[in-house]
């Protein structure tokens, strides 16, 4: 299901020309996440049981159709997002936002790693009241138990019009492992995760 999900998704992700509602099949549910580098956020969803497709986007703009060229200038005002269809039944939204967490900075604002701009900050879109509700509490939780001192300012923020990525930035780190690797580690990503959650700390 996850190749055939795939290759209808890379048929409107050639171009962000246009908001798509990603295709949900019965009994599944999408859940939006902006961590910085999209790149970096697919990997960790991918390999969890019960998710079926990750995509890369755009999200929380006030501008339409937005290319990446605009978002990536910061001129937009939307964030790098994952969008990550799901199954419920084989994993909780619960369990998502866990796999969130220790895969970012949430200590920096408009920021990730060595990324900056508004384009890279960390936020929870949720897609119906459960969402919120259950976000909120994750952050609070966090925010208790967290094994660092400075404070979380991810937003949490209702989810608007998606935008697919262009065709070339979806798995990315699949169609250019080297090069992704590379980023990942130059960018300085996995230190900060594990300087931040220790052994709890996100991977690639």
């Amino acid at each position: 299901m996850r190749k055939l999900l795939q290759l209808a998704l890379a048929l409107f992700a050639t171009q962000a020309i246009a908001a798509t509602p990603v295709t949900v099949p019965p009994g599944h549910a999408v859940a939006t996440f902006a961590g910085g580098c999209f790149w970096c956020m697919e990997p960790p969803y991918d390999k969890l049981p019960g998710v079926t497709a990750t995509i890369s986007g755009y999200m929380g703009g006030k501008s339409a159709n937005p290319t990446y060229e605009q978002v990536s200038s910061g001129s937009t005002g939307h964030a790098e997002v994952v969008q990550v269809v799901y199954d419920p039944k084989k994993v909780s939204y619960e369990k998502l936002l866990e796999v969130f967490w220790v895969n970012v900075d949430p200590t920096v604002k408009d920021r990730q790693f060595c990324d900056t701009g508004s384009q890279y900050r960390t936020a929870i879109f949720y897609h119906d009241e459960a969402q919120r509700k259950a976000a909120e509490a994750s952050r609070a939780k966090i925010e208790k138990e967290k094994p660092f001192k400075a404070p979380i300012v991810t937003e949490i923020t209702m989810a608007g019009p998606f935008y697919p990525a262009e065709e070339y930035h979806q798995d990315y780190y699949k169609k250019n492992p080297v090069r992704y690797q590379i980023y990942r580690t130059g960018c300085g990503r996995d230190a900060r995760l594990k300087e931040l959650w220790g052994a709890s700390a996100g991977g690639h």
